[in-house]
C-alpha cells in the first residue's frame, strides 16, 4: 500500500504540471492586456511598455513559462499584479472557505443522495421512487448558477430569511451549500439507485431475506456496503465538482474564496493569480482522489488483496 501512494504522489508531479503549462498557455494566448488593467484609464504608450517590460510580458513565450516554472520551484507564487498582495498570502486567508463550503456541501449531497437512492431502490416503481427520479431529473438538469440565483430571489429577496451575499454567520452559507450540492445529489441519487437495484438482485440478499434478517439489517449491513464501491467514486468526482463549481457559486454569493480570486484574476488577466488558484485546486482534486481510491481499498477486501498480492510479487522478486 506505501508503494502505491507514493506511485500516486509521484504521478501527480507530471500531472499537475501538465495542468500548469496547459493554463499558462491559454492565459498567454488569451485576448486583453493586464497592462491596461493595472494601469488604469488614461494611461500613456511610455508607461505601459515601461510597465509590459518590467513584467517580463516582452519577453518569449518560452522564457516566461520558464522563469515562472522556475518561480514554482522555490515555492513561490509570485504577487498579484492588481494589488501587490503575494497570491500564496491570499490563498492562505481563502482556502478556509472553499474548503468549508466544499466540505459541507460534500456531505449534504452524500446524505441527501444515498438517502434518497436507497429510498427510490427499495421502493422500486412506486411513488417514492418516481419522486427520487424527477428530482433527480430537475437537479441534474438545472444549472447550479440559475439555482443559485432561483434561492437569492426566493429565500433573500422575497421572503428574506436568508442574506444574499457576503460573509458572516452559518446563515450566509445556508444558500450557497444548497446551490453547490443540488447537482451532486442528483447524480448521487441515480448512481445509488442503480448500484442497490443491482445488490438487491444478488443471491446473498435473497438468503439474507430467508435467515429472517430485517431490512434495516439487509440494506445497511449487506446493500449498502456492497453497493458502495460506485458510490463512492461518485462522491470523490462530486468533491472535485463542488470545489470547481465553488467558482460559481462564490461568484453568485459574493464569498471571497479561491474561486471568487480566480475569476477576479481572469478578468484582471492577472497571471500569478490565476496560476496560483489553478495549482491549488488541481492539488485539491489529485489528493481527493487519492483518498477516494484508498478509501475503496479499505472497504473492498478484493482490492485490498490486489495491493497484497502485488506487494508479495515485488517481494519474491527481490529475494530472489
Amino acid at each position: 500500500m506505501r508503494r502505491y501512494i507514493l506511485k500516486r504522489l509521484l504521478l501527480m508531479i507530471p500531472v499537475i504540471l501538465g495542468v500548469i503549462i496547459l493554463v499558462f498557455t491559454l492565459m498567454y494566448l488569451a485576448p486583453g492586456d493586464a497592462v491596461s488593467v493595472i494601469l488604469g484609464s488614461g494611461y500613456t504608450e511610455e508607461a505601459a511598455a515601461s510597465l509590459r517590460e518590467e513584467l517580463g510580458l516582452n519577453d518569449p513565450y518560452l522564457v516566461q513559462l520558464g522563469r515562472y516554472l522556475l518561480q514554482l520551484v522555490h515555492l513561490d507564487f509570485g504577487d498579484s499584479w492588481v494589488s501587490g498582495v503575494p497570491v500564496a498570502q491570499e490563498l492562505l486567508g481563502r482556502a478556509p472557505r472553499t474548503l468549508l463550503l466544499g466540505s459541507a456541501s460534500i456531505v449534504v449531497t452524500a446524505v441527501c443522495g444515498i438517502s434518497l437512492g436507497i429510498v427510490a431502490a427499495i421502493h422500486q416503481n412506486k411513488w417514492p421512487d418516481t419522486v427520487s427520479t424527477v428530482l433527480a431529473l430537475l437537479g441534474t438538469s438545472l444549472p447550479n448558477f440559475f439555482f443559485a440565483l432561483l434561492l437569492v430571489l426566493v429565500f433573500a429577496y422575497y421572503l428574506n430569511w436568508l442574506p444574499a451575499y457576503g460573509l458572516g454567520g452559518i446563515e450566509h452559507y445556508i444558500l450557497p451549500i444548497i446551490a453547490n450540492s443540488v447537482g451532486g445529489i442528483a447524480m448521487l441519487t441515480r448512481q445509488t439507485r442503480s448500484s442497490m437495484l443491482e445488490v438487491i438482485r444478488s443471491d446473498y440478499i435473497t438468503m439474507a431475506k430467508s435467515k429472517g434478517l430485517s431490512n434495516r439489517q439487509i440494506i445497511f449491513q449487506h446493500m449498502l456496503p456492497n453497493a458502495m464501491i460506485p458510490v463512492l467514486t461518485t462522491i470523490g468526482m462530486q468533491f472535485a465538482g463542488v470545489i470547481g463549481g465553488g467558482i460559481i457559486i462564490e461568484t453568485v454569493f459574493s464569498i471571497p474564496g479561491v474561486g471568487y480570486y480566480l475569476v477576479t484574476g481572469c478578468n484582471n488577466r492577472d497571471y500569478n493569480v490565476v496560476m496560483g488558484c489553478t495549482i491549488v485546486i488541481s492539488v485539491t482534486f489529485s489528493l481527493i482522489m487519492l483518498a477516494v481510491d484508498l478509501l475503496m481499498a479499505a472497504i473492498d477486501p478484493r482490492i485490498k488483496a490486489q495491493f497484497a498480492e502485488s506487494g508479495a510479487r515485488k517481494r519474491r522478486r527481490g529475494n530472489a
